[in-house]
Parts: structure tokens; C-alpha cells; sequence
């Protein structure tokens, strides 16, 4: 098939009946797998396609365990899996919370539930100098109180909530992007049946 510029297609489609569609879509596609296979990336990095499908693929539902892969050239600290009640960071396992920084060593971070939570334990953040920081509220979002995140924001450190699955992902993103984050995830241990 001769390579085509899909989004030209769309722009010049007078109808958009299912046959310019389809045409129009694997037109797209194609182009994209053309354009993936001549970039040429400074570094690699961690590839979205390993945990939301490929294109022209089916995305499918999200496992609750999950592996995310790191580059092994890189020297970062880097979310390699997560799951219910533990995350692994450089495919070490940690089954508390904790506080990841790209550089230095993983820090315990001594929060056991998310009602425990207090102002010291955002100030302890303060001290790795970030420009942003990402919470990981556990399995669902949880947004922590302003009054706990105070000491960021007034010295204009940003604070972002997700579940421990996003913050995860966001985090990796950002670091594998240079940007100063950090990760402060809240681990819950399970409660006994």
C-alpha cells in the first residue's frame, strides 16, 4: 500500500461514511508505524505500548498486578510493578509506603493509613527539593487535605493526588523526562477477612 498521509485524508473527506473511515484509519495507522520506525529517540524511553496496547490493537482492561519495565542503562529509580499492598522500584519489592526520588535511596515513609496522614509527613518531602510531588492515595483517589500540603505549596511545589496505578505511571513519565518529582505512596496493608 503506498504510504498516504492519513490526517490529510480526514481533513479533505467530504463524508465520513465507514469506507472513508476505514481508509482513513489504516492510512493513519500505517503512517504512524512508518514514522515510529524511522525516529531515532536521544534515550529510550519507557514505552506506553507494553501497557496500553499497540496500535490497531485493543486496548483491553487493566490488570490489577501490573510489571512495568525500566531501561537498564538508566541509573534512575524507576516503579518497575506494583499491586495490592506492595510496590517494586528497581524490581525490588517494598510492602510500605514509601518516598521515591529519581536519585538516592527509596525512604520509608512512615504513614500507615491514609487517616494517619499529617502535616510533618508532606514537610519531610520538602527537604529532596522537588518541583513536584505525586501522592499515591492507594487502590482509589483520595486527595489529601490542604491544611497536610501547606509546606509544599506555599514554596510553590505542586501536589498532584492519583491512585497508587496512575501515580505509578506519572511518575516514571516525568522522571524518565529529567523533571525534579517525587513519589510519596501510600501503601495500606490489607485488612484481615
Amino acid at each position: 500500500m503506498p504510504h498516504c498521509n492519513g490526517f490529510a485524508v480526514l481533513r479533505t473527506a467530504k463524508s465520513y461514511n465507514l469506507a472513508n473511515y476505514d481508509r482513513v484509519r489504516q492510512c493513519i495507522i500505517d503512517g504512524l508505524r512508518h514514522a515510529r520506525q524511522d525516529a531515532r529517540p536521544l534515550r529510550e524511553l519507557p514505552t506506553l505500548s507494553r501497557h496500553w496496547g499497540t496500535i490497531g490493537q485493543p486496548l483491553g482492561r487493566e490488570s490489577p498486578k501490573v510489571k512495568l519495565h525500566q531501561d537498564p542503562s538508566q541509573a534512575l529509580n524507576t516503579v518497575t510493578g506494583y499491586g495490592p499492598g506492595y510496590v517494586e522500584v528497581n524490581k525490588v519489592r517494598h510492602e510500605h509506603s514509601v518516598i521515591i526520588a529519581p536519585e538516592g535511596e527509596i525512604q520509608p515513609w512512615p504513614v500507615s493509613s491514609f487517616d494517619a496522614l499529617e502535616p510533618p509527613h508532606f514537610e519531610a518531602l520538602r527537604r529532596l527539593d522537588p518541583e513536584l510531588v505525586i501522592f499515591g492515595s492507594g487502590g482509589r483517589l483520595r486527595f489529601a487535605h490542604p491544611r497536610l500540603t501547606t509546606s509544599l505549596t506555599s514554596e510553590r511545589i505542586g501536589v498532584d493526588s492519583m491512585d497508587t496505578q496512575a501515580a505509578c505511571r506519572t511518575y516514571n513519565i516525568l522522571m524518565s523526562e529529567g523533571r525534579r518529582v517525587v513519589l510519596a505512596l501510600l501503601i495500606e496493608s490489607e485488612a484481615p477477612a
